[in-house]
């Protein structure tokens, strides 16, 4: 096993000292509010009698003896979802398993859980970003009634299990235990999806064709199959010790589901406070465990959607990270897995090829992860190596394979896929960008093509379907920041600009939006920053700019002499109200948004002093 790499060591270090003050003052938070709790035995009767009214007779006198752990599940379950509709069945599951182990659990609280996939390409996914932060306020409002001793969080998909996780660690006093559903099996062949997808675009086959193929991807329970931010959700908690190990990627509705699911159940019981294993989750989350998990991120081609996230869930826990800590840790950190989009396979195949478990190890001893963190498991890093099994009376763990089943999926640190995790920073006179390349070819990292500016996607895709989109050319989409209409996704632009590359033509995408945690073939510089409702410099482009993107030298550049640039006006981005599914009703969220960089968080959240964030801005 290598010692720790020193570029690992080095970007942990400097975490640790930037956040000194800020994660300084959170501890001090979760110390005093672990001094004051459990909370439930300095209510009134009448409080305490209101909180345990509807309970059943035996939950109800251990709640009334207040000698036992009682723990709050919040779940973002809805019948609509394919990810959170096995959600259903686990409360009672966690009930009973944590009564079986002489506690109670009440359901604390729902939060609201939207699915960028149907929301693609519509007024709804205006919401989507912003979602995160409504879960995690939802989640401090399910947990704001102090009856609680742990919590439970059920959640699988793109902006859900962020905000329950960073609502969970305003509760740091607390342990919490993720619980997943799975992923749905597999499908229609990945290359088979993306060719209709690509014929549709081009009008050589119709919708009902379109909807067919898409039907026969998207067909049961449990979460989409690719590797999109849903399920380099499930990564992460594992990665960053707050799943049990190997519960990322088991399929739902399966024996050895709901033995995971009853296993967590128990456990929590174990990792309460005024035990010997009390686990606290603003604990469990450090400088170490935020590392793990970019460098999981990294290893295995993960979403571009987790350069926000990650820096919004550190922040919650008092912690201060950068775009420049993903790209000094990509530089170290080789890619070994290849799920769709950055290879045909999905995440069934990266499970049985080895999953987690094979992940960890090769990551560990390579020297890329930290062990020595606190986990709901108990053990450190190392009981992740580990993968869950049926066994009587339950589930138990054994090693995972040492050697991967499938060498095209899962390969080990010393044989990987590339030399580095294939996440750039952009740096130029446009701002800072992040770029994922694992999935772009090394031919298609260098574009240097005119500019052709359009301010919405659905324009874009006017000028595709109408033959105009001619040519080399950079595509600059605009106005689709934080804080100009919530930074949708704009994967609908996926097919048609990888039409075009298939053609021969030479593009790439830049914008202050964000292109989901699909992103793939075509390169594209995203999360812009300053966007241009801030004043960014985006807002300078005109048609027929030269703009370079260059993904090997780091380099997003207008090739506009200096001065022409300077005297250039940043023209206003439109401002015309945004009104419809519900998009008035964030007007404050949009004003308030920080940067993408910056974790585009729409509170000061107590994680950093509010004239830090102000100056982040």
């Amino acid at each position: 096993m290598a010692g720790m790499n020193t570029e690992v060591s080095r970007v942990t270090r400097a975490i640790s000292e930037r956040s000194h003050d800020s994660r300084r003052r959170y501890l001090a938070r979760l110390e005093a509010a672990a001094a004051d709790g459990p909370m439930r035995g300095s209510l009134s009767c009448t409080n305490l009698a209101h909180a345990f009214a509807a309970a059943p007779d035996g939950d109800k006198s251990r709640l009334k003896a207040l000698q036992r752990p009682n723990v709050g599940i919040v779940s973002a379950y809805n019948d609509m979802l394919s990810a959170h509709q096995p959600l259903e069945r686990f409360p009672a599951l966690l009930k009973q398993a944590v009564r079986d182990a002489g506690g109670t659990a009440q359901f604390a609280g729902g939060v609201p859980a939207m699915c960028d996939g149907v929301t693609q390409g519509q007024p709804g996914m205006e919401l989507s970003l912003f979602s995160r932060d409504v879960i995690a306020m939802a989640t401090g409002v399910a947990l704001s009634h102090n009856t609680f001793d742990a919590g439970m969080c059920l959640g699988v998909c793109d902006k859900i299990v962020p905000g329950l996780l960073i609502g969970a660690l305003h509760f740091g006093h607390l342990p919490f235990i993720f619980v997943p559903a799975g992923p749905m099996t597999t499908g229609m062949a990945n290359d088979e999806k993306a060719r209709i997808r690509g014929l549709y675009a081009e009008g050589k086959v119709g919708r009902d064709a379109l909807l067919e193929s898409e039907s026969r991807s998207y067909h049961g329970p449990g979460t989409c199959t690719f590797y999109g931010t849903a399920n380099s959700n499930q990564m992460l908690m594992e990665v960053m010790g707050l799943h049990l190990p190997g519960a990322a990627f088991v399929n739902p509705n399966t024996p050895l589901r709901d033995a995971l699911t009853i296993r967590a159940g128990q456990r929590i019981t174990e990792i309460m406070a005024h035990t010997d294993a009390w686990t606290p989750v603003g604990r469990v989350i450090d400088e170490r465990a935020i590392v793990n998990g970019i460098v999981g991120l990294l290893a295995t081609g993960g979403s571009t959607n987790h350069t926000i996230h990650l820096i919004a869930i550190a922040r919650a826990a008092g912690l201060q990270v950068t775009w420049d800590d993903f790209d000094a840790l990509s530089a170290v950190v080789p890619l070994v897995s290849r799920i769709y989009p950055n290879g045909q396979a999905d995440v069934n195949h990266f499970h049985a090829a080895g999953g987690m478990g094979f992940l960890v190890r090769e990551l560990l001893d390579a020297g890329l992860l930290h062990e020595d963190v606190t986990t709901v498991a108990g053990e450190g890093l190392r009981a992740y190596s580990r993968e869950p099994v049926l066994a009587a009376g339950g589930v138990s763990w054994q090693d995972a394979p040492t050697v991967s089943a499938d060498d095209t999926v899962l390969r080990p640190v010393a044989t990987p896929f590339a030399e580095d995790g294939g996440l750039r920073v952009l740096d130029g006179n446009i701002g800072r960008a992040v770029i994922k390349v694992s999935a772009v070819k090394p031919e298609h990292r260098v574009v240097e093509a005119p500019a052709r500016v359009f301010t919405d996607q659905q324009d874009v895709l006017a000028a595709f379907r109408a033959g105009e989109l001619e040519g080399d050319f950079v595509c600059v989409v605009r106005g689709q920041g934080p804080r100009a209409n919530g930074m949708p996704e704009l994967h609908k632009l996926t097919p048609e600009l990888g039409v075009l590359q298939s053609r021969g033509q030479r593009v790439a995408l830049v914008t202050d939006g964000r292109m989901s945690g699909a992103s793939g073939k075509v390169p594209a510089a995203i999360h812009l920053t300053p966007e241009w409702a801030a004043g960014g410099d985006i807002g300078r482009i005109r048609n027929g700019d030269v703009i370079r993107v260059d993904a090997e030298r780091g380099e997003l550049r207008a090739r506009v002499p200096a001065d022409e640039w300077a005297q250039r006006r940043v023209e206003p981005p439109r401002t015309e109200p945004q009104h419809g599914m519900g998009r008035e009703m964030f007007s404050n969220f949009r004003q308030m948004a920080s940067s993408a960089e910056t974790g585009a968080v729409t509170f000061a959240g107590g994680v950093a002093d509010t004239e830090q964030v102000e100056a982040q801005r």
